[in-house]
């Protein structure tokens, strides 16, 4: 595993972006994922900054912004394999939040561990494609 990324939810995505190039970080990436309800920009040259915006009320990230505010959402990791590292929190009693992989940014399959089980903190484990970064 090696550390990808952080994801922090931002209210505006506009605003978030500007922060971090304020800081020196360039945008290295955009997009929308429908199937996570979120716009969102990757800062830096890796590991990333991820900023989330939510798009409909109903998004993971609203409700967290709703609860806690803006801030870090979540620690992204590159596995070389994300079906046998799932494999692997379920061997050891740990149910992740997706038993499956979804499509997530930048053509990544991506799934979420949940927090209980790892000391608070949520966790992606990302599989990355070849023709990313």
């Amino acid at each position: 595993m090696k550390l990808h990324h952080v994801g922090v939810a931002v209210r505006s995505l506009e605003e978030g972006i500007r922060h971090y190039e304020s800081l020196g970080l360039r945008l290295a990436h955009r997009e929308d994922v429908l199937s996570q309800q979120v716009k969102v920009a990757f800062m830096g040259e890796g590991p990333y900054v991820e900023l989330l915006e939510p798009t409909s009320a109903g998004s993971p990230v609203s409700k967290f912004l709703d609860k806690k505010g803006p801030g870090q959402h979540h620690v992204a990791y590159a596995v070389p394999d994300l079906a046998a590292a799932l494999a692997r929190e379920m061997q050891a009693g740990r149910a992740p939040i997706d038993a499956a992989a979804r499509p997530g940014a930048w053509g990544h399959e991506v799934a979420f561990l949940h927090p209980r089980h790892h000391g608070g903190v949520l966790i992606e484990l990302l599989e990355e494609r070849p023709a990313r970064v």
